[in-house]
């Protein structure tokens, strides 16, 4: 009876908010927490001034993050929007810095270059690992200037 109530917790907290998020489709296995990133320039709209620059649209604008674990964007809003890294970016650009391939899903890892694709009302992007301490810049290829932009702090 002991060991049954102990394996219903385990099933049950990875079912609330918080638990490790598992995917048969590139998600976790064995690895940290999700955290999730909602993106919505609707209900985001105020503009919040981080050590980069001027971020709205995403909730929250700055995310903290624990190495290992990983991040996913999911679009809450009755606009496509996209969440794509500027690599290498220590402030926001003046002007987006996005080419047309923002539009294409690309990449998993945090330190690289990488790109939701376009996620319509609803969808959620690919998992991100966060795999090396550091600022992490991104923006929405469509809504840069709005300004539809965020930071992920690793550590």
């Amino acid at each position: 009876m002991k060991y049954a109530l102990i394996a219903l917790l385990a099933v049950l907290s990875a079912c609330t908010p918080g638990g490790t998020l598992e995917s048969s489709a590139g998600g976790p296995s064995g690895g940290g927490p999700v955290t999730k990133i909602d993106i919505n320039l609707t209900l985001h709209s105020s503009v919040t001034q981080l050590p980069q620059g001027s971020a709205a649209g995403f909730a929250p604008v700055q995310t903290n993050v624990a190495v290992g674990s990983f991040v996913q964007f999911t679009n809450s809003d009755g606009f496509a929007h996209t969440a794509t890294a500027i690599p290498g970016a220590s402030t926001f650009p003046a002007s987006s810095p996005f080419a047309v391939s923002a539009q294409s899903q690309s990449g998993s890892a945090i330190s690289g270059s990488w790109s939701s694709g376009v996620l319509q009302a609803g969808q959620s992007s690919q998992l991100i690992q966060i795999d090396a301490p550091g600022t992490y810049l991104y923006g929405c290829f469509f809504h840069y200037g709005a300004p539809m932009r965020g930071a992920i702090v690793a550590q």
